[in-house]
């Protein structure tokens, strides 16, 4: 980070979620930054493409904040689906819909995908970055308590994986676990080395 961080200065960063996992991950990646979000429409075209879903909304949030941003702003946005058997899961309305959610994950392997977009006001680069996840068989009084405990309903696919039901629940990752938390932190850095670093 060395040769990045003095480049960055010359931006206020922008993260454009109230993820505290969002905000953990890029703080802890050294960065400063100040938290806006923007009320946007996250409806889904159905006409988008599975795959393509999480950087289409991660876009989106980034043009609602572009329209006031300054010059200097360094705006970062994303959003996470989940892809289990065709079907996308996103957060979830309420308690029922978590279940449902939570009852089709355990013992199956789905897809975790987040979007991002790393824009400026004359700059954009998005990308996805997916990863594999593996559920054990969970009994539906686990997925209650864990429903009940610790109400994921501001999560895609209604769970966390540092949560209870990720801990004892996942068997199997391939790919960045920090991009199932809701952030790909190793495409963040190198995106942002590759057009703001140095060489």
């Amino acid at each position: 980070m060395e040769e990045l961080l003095p480049l960055l200065n010359n931006y206020k960063l922008v993260l454009g979620s109230g993820s505290p996992r969002r905000k953990e991950l890029l703080a802890g990646m050294g960065l400063t930054f100040e938290v806006r979000v923007s009320d946007v429409d996250e409806s889904i075209d159905p006409a988008w493409p599975l795959t393509e879903v999480a950087q289409r909304l991660a876009e989106r949030k980034a043009e609602a904040l572009l329209e006031t941003a300054e010059a200097n702003e360094l705006v970062i946005t994303a959003d996470t689906v989940v892809h289990v058997e065709g079907a996308l899961l996103n957060k979830p309305a309420d308690f029922e819909e978590a279940l449902s959610m939570l009852k089709q994950l355990s013992g199956r392997s789905h897809e975790v995908y987040t979007g991002v977009c790393i824009s400026t006001s004359t700059w954009k680069h998005s990308f996805t970055d997916c990863t594999k996840v593996t559920f054990a068989e969970m009994s539906e009084a686990e997925i209650r308590f864990y429903i009940e405990h610790y109400k994921p309903f501001d999560k895609a696919g209604s769970y966390g994986a540092q949560d209870f039901i990720g801990l004892v629940g996942i068997v199997n990752l391939e790919g960045s676990y920090f991009n199932v938390m809701g952030l790909p932190t190793h495409k963040v850095y190198a995106a942002l080395k590759e057009h703001f670093g140095k060489g």
